[in-house]
Formats: C-alpha cells, structure tokens, sequence
C-alpha cells in the first residue's frame, strides 16, 4: 500500500481558509489542496518574520593614505578579512575625514604610507595637518585604533609618517590596541600577522558581531593577476631614447600582453608592476666578497635553493636593513653603504645561510606606463631611466632599469602585473588639462595624450616638460610636436636647464605664465604632476601656490584653500615617488 506524502497529509489539516477566489477554476480537492500548500507557505514566512535578527557586523572605519595604491589595495583586504571576523568596514581616504570625526568610532585601523621626505601622502595630508595641530581635538579613550605603516627602510625618514600618525593619536587619548607595524616594502609576512593580531585583541575579538562568510565578500573580485601571480609578459621592443653624450641613459620599453589564456588589462594613468633579475654579474661579486662558490645550499621560506639561484632571483642585493646588521653584526657600519661594501670589509662568522638571512627580498619595481590601450591594444610601454650613480669610488647600477635597459632583449619573458591608480586617470574628456611631468615624469602624458587622441577627446591640453638639454634629453620629440602641431597640444611649455647661462625648470615656467595658467584654472583644468616628490613635485606645488595667490588676487591662506578645493574635487592629482 502506497503511504501518503506527509507534506500533503499536513495541508490537508491546514485550517480552512480561502486563499483562491470564488471563481477561480478548480474543482473542490485541487481547490483544498492548494488552500493548504498556500496557508503552510504563508505560515514559513510569518516565522521567518518573526524569528530573531541576526547579530551584525560590528562598525569598523579604515582609513588609508596611498600613493601608489598599495595602501589602499591593503586597505579593500581588510575589510575583507574585518568581515569574516565578525566587523563590517568601510573604507576611505584619510582626507575624508577630520580627527573630530573619529571620535564616535569605537574600532579605527589606519594604513598610512609614507612618500618622499618623511611626508605623509597626498589623499592623507589635510588629515596629518589636523592631527598634528596644537589645537587638535581629544580623542576618547573608547575609540580604538591601530597603524599599519608603509615604508622603504632605505630612505632615512622610513615610515615617518605613521610613526607621527600613530604617536599623535595616544597623545589626544585614542586607546592604541597593538603596537604599530611599520612594515618595509616587503610587507606581506608583517601585514598579515599585524591583522589577525588585531582581531584577536580584547578590544576587537569581545565586540566582534556575526562572521560574514568568505562567499559574501565578493564586491571586488581578486585581479587575475597580482604582484604575487605576475603575467608572464614577453618583451617587443627595447629602444634608447635620450641622445647620445653623458647623462642619464633612458628607453622606451614594449611589452606584449597578450598570451595563450586571460590578457593583462590596464588603463591610462596606471601602473605596471616588473619583477627584475639580478646582474650575474654583481651576483659573482657577492659571492667572490663573501668567499663562496654559489654552489651551497640555504633554506628559503620556498625551501632549500642553490645559493647562486637565490641571489639571482630571490634576494635585493644593494640594500643594508637593521636585519642584516643585526644578523651580520655590523652595527658600526657607514649609514650609506651596499651588501657589497660589507662583504668587502669583511664579516666575522659568515655562512651562506647568515648571508641570505641578512638580505631584503627581492621587491617588483613599479613604472608609470606611457602608453593607451586605445592607440596599442595589447601592448603597454613603460619610459625607464637607467639608475647609475658612484658609492665609495665605484658605479653602482638600479637593478630593474639596468635590466630593463642592458639585460633583457626582444623575445625575454618578464613577469609583470598591473597597479590600478584609481585616482590617476585622465579626466572627463571634455575638461582642460594641465600635465607637468619633466623627464621620465612624461610617462603617464604620452599616455593621457595618446588617449585623448584615439578618442577625439576635445579638452584642452597643456604640457609642461623640460631636462638637463635639449638636444639630448628630449623624449618623444617627434611624437610631442607632432601633438602641438596637429592642434590636441594647445599649449607646449618646454624648460631645459643646462641649455644656458641661467636654469629655467617646469616651475619657472608656470610662474612666468601665471595668468594663463589661472585662467585654465578657473575654466575648470585638471593639475596632473608626476615625477621626483622631494623636489619636483613640491617646487611645482609652491608654484602654483603663488600662481593661485598672484594672478588670483589671493592672500596666502585663500590661495590654500583654493588649492585644498582643487584636491578635494580631484582636480590636483599627483604621480609622485
């Protein structure tokens, strides 16, 4: 005998009550079943109405300040991770807030880089002028908080900026959970242990709220490819552009994109990520200076690797960090010197393993790219200047552009990956531009211009480019010219300063064509400055200052403000290093 379905057995002592209208067309058993099938899932949602609420997600605000975009990319991580342990975050920039927004916050994590001199970021620097006021307001004690600093242990002002920001914020009375962590560039180990340290801090670990599971977070979806999962790109082209006679040496580097699964994408204003190879060469220096074959086997986080391979792929051979000190114990060692330099001297007790456990990884190196998809689909170009310089009598040579410049040759495979600048884009196509970038700074403006071409953008344009000479430090000549003469450069301001008896730079030229230059403004031109932080980048910005103050009619503090108002729409934006 056939047992009736259980379901249909409950419907059928489901109350009576009319779901269906009197006329509908069933007869009186389909029409006592689908009254019971509809009371039974109209009583579900009633209980799913009444049962208790889940426990959210606790408030957590990160804040970053960014220049190449790492500390932002870092930031959208965790709140990724913030999720999975019970918080919901949001994200901003530093600069959209003030110190006395923070005070209603309960849980704060800020990733603060550091650029050029010690400075704080661009999208972090109003809110570092509030902090670090006389007048800054306190902050409560319930408002907890942690700094993650981004850094270069090679620069002298190394995480200057989040050590200020972290100091500042215990001083006005926020509750410091963990120590900052004030990662070099090889940041990956450090971040990750700062972060589930966090969330294991009484602090945050006791007010955490409902866990969102991993499968919910996918808002912004993992690129493809990443600084860990480069593109294996092949190398078009290689050719030098800067003349012949002394002076930095710079090319034009092609690279394909294109390959046997997805292609790598980018955009106008982005960056590409390289991961060099270290000169064979300078390899057999090290090893010849520390006594070794390059045959010994070290232990790496990979596993066990021939020493020989590992300097060439895994380790930065140039820079001297506290960790190699410490581990080779040289304390008393010149503050500016090399691994070569320390070998030379000689080490007490040195092993292959004490060597490598000394050494900086091995970091990517990030270029401005110089080309639109738009005008080389499938391409991107970098402009790289060859480092070379002289250290205690010797030429030293920049590993990337020396490997891009003299190691590499068409047909080389390279690994690479893209660095989204989200605030370096070109504007709306219809607004007026203003794009200062002497030197290898023209990168990204080749590429604005390109685009602007290809799409018959009709914005105004204006370039401001200069170097050493003319004759020999011209990139893009013909292209540039080409540009002005076929009408999408409007104006073309070029500054040689060894050309004459007297220097004339970018910022000279800005200033001798004030007028013009505020006029642009108030007809609604974006600033776009790329190139050297320290000197360039903060002599433009003083002439524009004074422009705005000039030919505006402006005391100092209304010229700040105008040019605070120009950052805030996002109509000053920097590329800068």
């Amino acid at each position: 005998m056939t047992r009736p379905d259980p379901a249909l057995a409950a419907l059928a002592d489901a109350p009576a009550q009319s779901f269906l209208p009197a006329d509908a067309p069933f007869d009186a058993d389909q029409r006592t079943f689908l009254n019971g099938l509809l009371a039974g899932l109209a009583a579900a949602v009633r209980a799913q109405d009444t049962a208790a609420p889940a426990r959210a997600g606790t408030a957590l605000k990160i804040l970053f300040g960014s220049q190449t975009g790492t500390a932002e990319a870092l930031s959208k991580d965790l709140r990724k991770f913030a999720a999975t342990q019970g918080f919901d975050a949001t994200v901003g920039e530093l600069d959209s807030v003030a110190p006395a927004d923070l005070a209603a916050a309960n849980h704060l994590l800020l990733v603060v880089a550091t650029t050029g001199e010690g400075e704080p970021c661009d999208n972090a620097r109003r809110f570092h002028a509030a902090l670090m006021a006389p007048d800054a307001p306190a902050l409560p004690a319930t408002l907890n908080y942690s700094v993650l600093g981004l850094g270069d242990v090679s620069y002298p002002a190394f995480n200057e900026a989040a050590k200020q920001v972290d100091a500042r914020m215990a001083e006005l009375g926020a509750t410091r959970v963990r120590a900052a962590a004030l990662c070099d560039v090889a940041y990956e180990d450090e971040y990750a242990a700062w972060k589930a340290e966090i969330f294991a801090t009484p602090a945050f670990s006791e007010a955490a709220g409902e866990a969102a599971a991993p499968s919910t977070l996918a808002d912004e979806p993992e690129p493809t490819f990443t600084k860990a999962r480069p593109f294996t790109a092949t190398v078009l082209d290689i050719r030098r552009l800067s003349g012949a006679g002394a002076g930095k040496v710079v090319n034009h580097v092609e690279i394909s994109l294109s390959g046997g699964g997805a292609d790598l994408e980018y955009r106008a204003g982005d960056a590409l990520g390289l991961w060099p190879v270290n000169d064979p060469a300078e390899v057999a220096a090290i090893l010849a200076a520390a006594g070794f074959t390059g045959a010994e086997v070290v232990g790496l986080k990979a596993g066990p690797a021939k020493l020989r391979t590992a300097l060439l792929s895994v380790f930065d051979l140039a820079t001297v960090t506290p960790a190699a000190r410490t581990a080779w114990a040289v304390g008393e060692a010149p503050a500016e010197c090399h691994v070569i330099d320390l070998l030379r001297a000689g080490v007490a007790g040195l092993t292959p393993q004490v060597l490598v456990d000394g050494l900086r990884p091995l970091q990517s190196r990030l270029y401005s790219i110089s080309s639109s998809p738009e005008a080389h689909p499938g391409e991107v170009h970098l402009t790289v200047g060859e480092l070379r310089y002289d250290l205690h009598g010797t030429e030293r040579r920049g590993c990337a552009s020396n490997f891009l410049g003299g190691r590499v040759r068409p047909g080389s495979t390279v690994g690479v990956f893209v660095q989204r600048a989200a605030h370096f884009h070109p504007p709306e196509e219809g607004r007026p531009l203003i794009m200062i970038g002497p030197g290898t700074g023209i990168a990204p403006f080749r590429a604005f211009l390109e685009e602007r071409a290809a799409r018959g953008a009709r914005g105004e344009n204006w370039l401001f480019f200069g170097d050493r000479t003319e004759a020999r430090d011209y990139l893009y000549r013909d292209q540039v010219e080409g540009w002005r003469d076929a009408g999408l450069l409007t104006r073309l301001s070029l500054a040689w300063s060894r050309d004459g008896a007297a220097k004339h730079y970018v910022q000279d030229l800005i200033r001798r064509d004030a007028a013009e230059f505020f006029a642009w403004l108030e007809r609604g031109a974006a600033i776009y400055v790329c190139g050297d932080a320290a000197r360039m980048a903060a002599d433009v910005d003083r002439a524009i200052h004074e422009v705005v103050a000039g030919a505006g009619q402006m005391d100092e503090d209304a010229a700040a403000a105008y040019v605070d108002a120009l950052i805030r729409d996002h109509r000053y934006r920097r590329d800068v290093y």
